[in-house]
Formats: structure tokens, sequence, C-alpha cells
């Protein structure tokens, strides 16, 4: 294991080297000169001229990547053209929002999708596997907005059980910040839950019919130990590379579903940055956005040895 981490860490640099080329290179096609920008209406040629410098505009392509990859490096992502703050700062404040978000989505998805699945394949063509085939249906054809708003008129306006929109810290009041959360949550994990039901049928419908699963039910294991300790633990490799891959997507911000329920997450971030032309957030948000997506698919790998032991050697 430890040298297939090792493997998988010296693909990580190179890919991040990758990354990082490409995002800055597609910034720089974007119209608009930031020096004009922060110069605003005082746009004197000398004004300009100053600001390039200072942003180092006036450098190569090549040396203008090289500053920004050294700051990247000692933590500076640049600071905002709208609010001038740190771009690092700006992040450190929305990522915690939208990881508690597709967290808490996650679960609902994983609570929902897998335990359907496996009912599905286990009781193959009965009525459970129609209704678990129907929901998956139904969760990937509504759209997100829809059921959001959906939701908000049942359970804020008709029951008025939860805040229609908005979102307060845990930190602040825990029981507030759950009522805030759970319904974005549930319409983001709803779909999410779908996709893995399908796969997670599908999986386990390949390996129930697999040699080691016939020699555990000859062996006389009950039925209950045959599917959950040998069929879906092996099933299951498919099913984490999805399920980090959604997790992925939540984590660059659920754009729709953040603008219904007001949630200040990633998603609202990147619209208002990319809306002014605010180009060092943009970046940073797909810098952090793209870093995320590399780790969590190094800890899938990681997850796989756990519950695929063939792997292990």
């Amino acid at each position: 294991m430890l040298e297939f981490l090792i493997r998988r860490l010296a693909t990580v640099i190179p890919t991040l080297v990758f990354v990082s080329i490409l995002i800055f290179g597609l910034q720089q096609l974007l119209p608009g000169d930031p020096a004009m920008i922060l110069a605003g209406e005082d746009q004197s040629p000398e004004l300009i001229a100053q600001l390039r410098e200072q942003l180092h505009l006036d450098e190569p392509l090549p040396v203008r990547y090289a500053y920004w990859v050294g700051g990247v490096l000692q933590g500076d992502l640049g600071e905002s053209v709208r609010t001038k703050e740190p771009v690092l700062q700006l992040i450190a404040q929305k990522l915690p929002v939208t990881i508690q978000l597709a967290v808490m989505a996650m679960l609902v998805a994983l609570v929902i999708g897998i335990p359907a699945g496996v009912i599905a394949a286990v009781k193959r063509d009965t009525a459970w596997d129609h209704g678990a085939t129907v929901f998956a249906l139904g969760g990937l054809s509504v759209p997100n907005f829809w059921l959001g708003i959906m939701l908000i008129m049942l359970f804020s306006v008709q029951l008025g059980w939860l805040p229609a929109s908005g979102y307060v810290s845990p930190l602040e009041d825990l029981r507030t910040n759950l009522a805030s959360i759970v319904m974005p949550a549930f319409v983001l994990g709803t779909g999410i839950a779908a996709v893995l039901m399908r796969h997670t049928r599908s999986a386990m419908l390949q390996v129930m019919s697999a040699d080691y699963v016939r020699t555990a039910r000859a062996k006389g294991l009950s039925e209950r130990v045959v599917v959950l300790r040998h069929a879906l633990r092996n099933a299951l490799t498919p099913v984490i590379t999805l399920g980090v891959l959604e997790l992925g997507t939540l984590l660059s911000g659920a754009v729709l579903t953040e603008q219904v329920f007001t949630i200040p997450g990633f998603g609202k971030l990147i619209v208002d940055a990319v809306f002014n032309r605010d180009y060092a957030v943009v970046q940073g948000v797909v810098l952090v956005t793209a870093t995320a997506y590399i780790v969590l698919n190094l800890l899938a790998d990681l997850a796989y040895f756990a519950v695929n032991p063939r792997m292990r050697s």
C-alpha cells in the first residue's frame, strides 16, 4: 500500500502543475484589463501604468505565471478587485459553508442511494426494484431549483417548520444552522442518491453472480452475511469513485441551490466574481476546486484498499 501511495503522490504534483498552467493560461484569454478595472473612474495613463507594473502585467507571460505560482506557494492567491480583500480570506470564509452543505448532501445520498441499490439488486424484478427505479428516475429528472422552491413552499411557507433561506454558522447556533441547511442538503442529496442507487444496483447484480458469492452460499452462510460482507464490499469500488466525483462537484459550488436558498458558499462566490471580472477570485476558487478533486481521488484510491481485500495484494 505504501508503494502504491508513493506512486500516486508522484502523479499528483505534475497534475497540479498542469492544472495551474491551464488555469492561469485560460484566465489570460478573458476580456478586460485588470489595471483599468482597478483604476476605476480615474483611468489616467500614469495610474494604469503604475498598476500594470505593480501587478506585473508588463512582464512576459511566463514571468507572470512564475510570480503567480510563487505567491500561491506562499499562500497568497491575490487580492479581490471588488472588495480589496485577500482571495485566501474570501475562500476561507466561503469554504466551510460549502463543505458543510456538501458533506450533509453526501450523507443524504449515501443513506438513501446505497441501501436502495442493494435492496433493488437483491429483490430484482420485484416491487422493491421497480419502486427504487422510479425513485432514481424521479431524482434524476426533477430540477434542483424546482424541488428547492417546492420544499420552501411546503416546509417554510405552509408549515413554518424551517427557514426559507439564509445561513447561520454552527458556531453561533447549531440548531438554527441545521434547520437552515437541511433543505438544500436534501435537494442536492436526492439527485446524487438516484445516481448512487443505479450504480450500486448495477454493481451488485454483477457481483451477486460471481463465483465467490456462490461459494459463500454453498458454505451455508446467511444471505445477509453474503450480501453485506462479501457482495457489497466488492461492489463498492465503482460507487466510491462516483461518490468522490459527486462530492468534488458539490465542493465546486452548487450554484442554483445556493442561489435559491441564499447560501453564501462557493457557488455564489464564483458567480459574483465572474460577473464582476474579479479574475483573482476566479483563479483562486478554480485552483482550490481542482486541488480538492485531486485530493479526493487520492483518498478514493486509498479507500479501495479498505473495501476490496484483493487490491491489497
